[in-house]
């Protein structure tokens, strides 16, 4: 199956990422990475809020009281939208990440099924993989998952069972996966689900659907792809931005899916050919996805 994705938000972020769909809010959340910003669409409205943030935000999850769990450049932070003034976001510090290594910085993240929000460092230098995963939950504070190193650290999501995590160091154009116990942090059998070919991209965020397929958005192919269980490719939907960044399926069936973007790595005349490029956009595939679970104890 082929079809193509139509700008939805005309938000133009650098560093569009993090999608997620609150539907307490009947919203779409996501960041600015470079900008330091937080957005928000509403569903209803067709309202778009943004919030400036004193660092880069790379990845977030909705608390179970509604609150939100951010991962700024280095550290888990706590925000009220509910009680925001203005433009400036009131944030809680829940705890500091890798403040030895300056060369770090939170990337991608998501929620496990059970509730605890894991996420990866990225290594800014790009230097070699000083990164790592992490679990954080109330419960146990922060864990490191045995995975190894990493440099772009992306793709984190998990099957239906939660049985199954999956990622990406995303310059080796490669996604893996492993098992997953989210009660000890435990991974093992890491293996790999895709390699990417020559000309196809690198790989960047990931949801899975309610059939257990994985979508992940292909950097620098304009393209995000569905893949089975079994790693066999199913399709493709065209996005007219060079760099779509991260997906998730949104709306009260949650049936359509969003797709953030980037305007880096663009030359002036891709620039002026899709202007639009670091915007929101939005596919009707056939497919449905599943609700994150909510971050627990926060």
């Amino acid at each position: 199956m082929h079809s193509s994705a139509t700008l939805f938000v005309d938000c133009r972020c650098t560093l569009g990422e993090g999608i997620l769909w609150d539907e307490k809010r009947r919203a779409l959340l996501w960041t600015d990475i470079q900008l330091s910003t937080l957005w928000m669409h509403g569903a209803a409205d067709k309202a778009t809020r943004t919030w400036m943030l004193p660092d880069r935000l790379g990845s977030l999850a909705i608390c179970e009281s509604g609150r939100l769990l951010l991962g700024l450049a280095k550290g888990l932070f706590l925000a009220d939208l509910d009680t925001a003034a203005g433009a400036v976001l009131g944030l809680e510090p829940v705890v500091s990440v890798e403040p030895g290594v300056p060369r770090t910085r939170i990337n991608d993240g998501r929620t496990d099924r059970a509730g605890n929000f894991v996420f990866g460092t990225f290594n800014e230098a790009q230097d070699g993989p000083i990164g790592s995963f992490y679990q954080y939950s109330s419960r146990h504070g922060l864990r490191r998952l045995d995975i190894g190193g990493v440099v772009i650290p992306n793709s984190i999501c998990f099957s239906l069972d939660g049985r199954t995590m999956y990622f990406c160091d995303s310059p080796t154009a490669r996604i893996r996966q492993c098992d997953y116990d989210a009660s000890s942090a435990g991974v093992a059998n890491v293996r790999e689900f895709v390699r990417l070919g020559a000309g196809e991209g690198l790989p960047d965020g990931s949801v899975i659907d309610t059939d257990g397929c994985l979508w992940n958005a292909a950097w620098g192919a304009g393209l995000v792809r569905r893949y089975a269980p079994d790693g066999r490719r199913l399709a493709e939907i065209s996005v007219p931005a060079k760099n779509p960044t991260c997906v998730v399926f949104g709306g009260d069936a949650l049936d359509d899916l969003y797709v953030t973007s980037s305007r880096q790595e663009m030359s002036d005349d891709e620039l002026a050919r899709t202007p639009e490029a670091g915007g929101v956009y939005r596919a009707s595939v056939g497919a449905r996805g599943v609700r994150d679970a909510v971050f627990q104890g926060a």
